[in-house]
């Protein structure tokens, strides 16, 4: 959408680098209006193919949460890349990064690094057990989010094996959520 569309967030822009849940923070934005330019690794979105139902070779679940994006595909961990990333933070407003903690900043795009190339940028980070802590390199998934908070049981078979029961994540959902109340 264009500055004078009317929309709440006409004429903001906001570079994404995230997967899965953390993208629906962007989607909210983008209802909003936001020009969200989505970067992807040059594997792409794994969401892309990863449930059903598949249309024309794509998730729905992917088309779903990043309907109203662009996208581009950059390999942040080769230096070019890591400049046009930074290109296109100095033109943002917003940046939304939920990527392993310090993946970003060991390439030199973390916080301080693109505050110091724009100054008024909104950096908004979300990780599954926060950026410190004994938890911070613990794989997550919106689920896991939901058994530490103990709003489900973790389910075993009668032979003692985990698996993922029926039930549809809070944490998925919500941290998104906030995510994005929280940028706005």
């Amino acid at each position: 959408m264009s500055k004078g569309s009317g929309a709440p967030l006409a004429g903001v822009r906001v570079i994404e680098s995230s997967m899965l849940g953390p993208a629906a923070i962007t989607t909210h934005l983008a209802d909003m209006g936001a020009d969200v330019i989505k970067v992807e690794p040059p594997t792409g979105d794994y969401v892309r193919d990863m449930t059903w139902p598949i249309i024309n070779g794509v998730s729905l679940l992917h088309l779903h949460i990043n309907r109203g994006k662009k996208s581009v595909t950059l390999d942040l961990r080769k230096r070019e890349a890591a400049e046009i990333y930074k290109e296109l933070v100095r033109r943002a407003d917003v940046v939304v990064e939920a990527m392993r903690p310090g993946s970003l900043a060991r390439r030199g795009l973390g916080y301080q690094d693109l505050k110091a190339i724009n100054p008024k940028i909104v950096f908004c980070n979300i990780s599954g057990y926060g950026m410190t802590g004994p938890y911070q390199d613990l794989p997550a998934h919106g689920i896991a989010f939901d058994t530490w908070a103990g709003l489900v049981t973790p389910a075993t078979d009668e032979e003692g094996f985990s698996y993922i029961p029926e039930h549809a994540s809070m944490g998925m959902h919500a941290g998104p959520l906030f995510g994005a109340l929280g940028i706005l």
